[in-house]
């Protein structure tokens, strides 16, 4: 996979999915159950929902290291959001996902995932990329595991992941 790496509120480009930061406008369109001609038929999900709220919250996260829509390159729809939650703690960023349902199984969660865990293993003074799955969700510990993150640590029934700089050149 190809990723081109993005400047500042520009776009992550990988082979099928576009990266690209949330608007203000956006986040409150969710908020109020607007739909948008470019958003899948379930878009937004429940996770994207409290995202759009936090955003409000916390609106270093609409910039250059923060929250992402996922965006199919053939047809332009919003499938998803993923995100970071800036800034890092100690070195550490913590990611976080979530693809529509209608769009699960195609390997998006994967492709996003390592396009900005790349992206944020570049950024200055991150040198570990965490992630949380839990375990009663099988198919998101896959797509932590197919991206390159080692589980870390288990705690009930939510798992934690890392990828590492010297992790992500090894491979």
């Amino acid at each position: 996979m190809d990723s081109h790496i993005a400047t500042p509120h520009t776009e992550l480009t990988t082979e099928r999915l576009v990266l690209r930061p949330w608007t203000t406008a956006e986040a409150a369109a969710v908020l109020a159950d607007a739909r948008s001609a470019q958003w899948a038929d379930d878009f937004p999900a429940e996770g994207d929902h409290v995202i759009a709220g936090l955003l409000r919250q916390n609106p270093a996260w609409l910039g250059e290291y923060g929250h992402r829509l996922v965006v199919e390159r053939s047809g332009g729809h919003v499938v998803g959001s993923i995100g970071l939650f800036w800034p890092p703690a100690e070195g550490i960023l913590e990611l976080g996902y979530g693809i529509v349902a209608s769009r699960r199984g195609r390997g998006y969660a994967t492709e996003a995932t390592r396009a900005l865990a790349a992206f944020a293993l570049a950024a200055p003074g991150v040198h570990t990329v965490s992630a949380g799955a839990e375990l009663s969700n099988p198919a998101s510990v896959r797509v932590l595991e197919k991206a390159g993150f080692r589980r870390s640590a288990t705690d009930g029934d939510v798992a934690r992941f890392e990828l590492t700089a010297p992790e992500r050149y090894a491979r």
